[in-house]
């Protein structure tokens, strides 16, 4: 009797252990997931530069396709619906391709400056260089290039990269001719700051597209703030990307450093495998959400994205202006 009683407790031990998710893991607080809550933080623009050799009148056809069938991109990929004439002609720190300036002028907005001497390129067929292929640039960037390749006489094809900073780096070396870029990586590099150590003068911009967010992404419902990343693993991005200096500024704004977490190099898809893994505690996401990589994570894991309040998102925007304050809505990720 006394084994059959041990055998019983045993067996309802293990039970409750498997409904627990396991004898090392605290239980989930769902309520404060992405599916169930607003996300405050912080975004910088998603920019479309291109060489300041391609053609006028292939910029030209390019924007006018995308800005002129809003709806038809938009049936396509839900990035289509953050278009907007305004948001795109209002970038200040780097000057308009010519061929851009001239469909927005047509529209009623001009823009802030336009590039001297450029468009006077021949270009029969353009790369565009986007970013991993589980990041929102790939994703909404073929959309963006099959459309513009099917509409227009002139031929786009998307190809994956390494992001802004590599995007920039393959335009420089003709390997692209369009490419992808976050608005603070794009002001970095034609003032030859932090990320290049010398100015980068021979691209201009297409136009800018729509928000990126950026995304403190964690499985773990004990992390609801930027100073809980002390002492974790983080994942902050590629060493120099953009995502590490974004990473950077909001560890700064909570008086953090990269030596007080223990800093992880990793791209969104490694950050979204080792999150489902629980090698790491969170990952830095800096794309427009939804992001494919954190959506995958959400069909395996609870998902939680850690609040920026008010006052570090003003201090962030107080030593960065190309950062402005954004709200994920709940249900991005999941479903309530």
């Amino acid at each position: 009797m006394k084994k059959i009683a041990y055998l019983l407790v045993l067996a309802f031990f293990s039970i409750s252990m498997v409904f627990a998710g396991g004898s090392n893991e605290t239980a989930v607080d769902v309520s404060k997931s992405a599916a169930n809550v607003d996300t405050h933080t912080v975004a910088v623009g998603a920019v479309v530069i291109a060489r300041d050799d391609v053609p006028t009148d292939e910029i030209y056809a390019i924007v006018s396709s995308i800005f002129e069938n809003k709806d038809a991109i938009t049936a396509q990929h839900a990035k289509g619906k953050e278009l907007d004439l305004a948001f795109a002609s209002s970038v200040t720190a780097v000057p308009y391709h010519p061929g851009a300036a001239k469909y927005f002028a047509e529209k009623g907005y001009n823009v802030a400056s336009v590039k001297d001497g450029a468009g006077n390129g021949k270009v029969s067929s353009l790369a565009f260089g986007t970013g991993g292929d589980t990041g929102t640039y790939y994703g909404f960037g073929s959309v963006l290039a099959g459309y513009v390749t099917k509409n227009t006489p002139y031929s786009v094809t998307a190809v994956t990269s390494g992001g802004s900073k590599a995007n920039i780096e393959d335009l420089t070396s003709n390997d692209v001719q369009l490419g992808f870029v976050q608005s603070d990586v794009m002001s970095y590099a034609f003032n030859g700051q932090r990320l290049f150590d010398t100015p980068v003068k021979g691209f201009s911009v297409v136009a800018a597209l729509y928000m990126e967010q950026v995304q403190i992404v964690t499985t773990k419902s004990s992390i609801t703030s930027g100073a809980d990343l002390k002492g974790k693993s983080v994942s902050i991005g590629a060493v120099g990307s953009g995502v590490y200096f974004n990473a950077i500024d909001v560890l700064t704004a909570y008086g953090l450093t990269e030596k007080d977490i223990k800093a992880v190099y990793q791209s969104f898809g490694d950050s979204a495998d080792s999150l489902k893994d629980g090698k790491i505690d969170a990952a830095f996401i800096v794309a427009g959400a939804p992001t494919t990589a954190i959506t995958d994570l959400a069909t395996a894991k609870t998902v939680f994205l850690v609040n920026i309040d008010d006052a570090h998102a003003d201090s962030l925007i107080a030593a960065s202006p190309f950062y402005s304050k954004y709200t994920i809505p709940a249900g991005t990720y999941g479903s309530k």
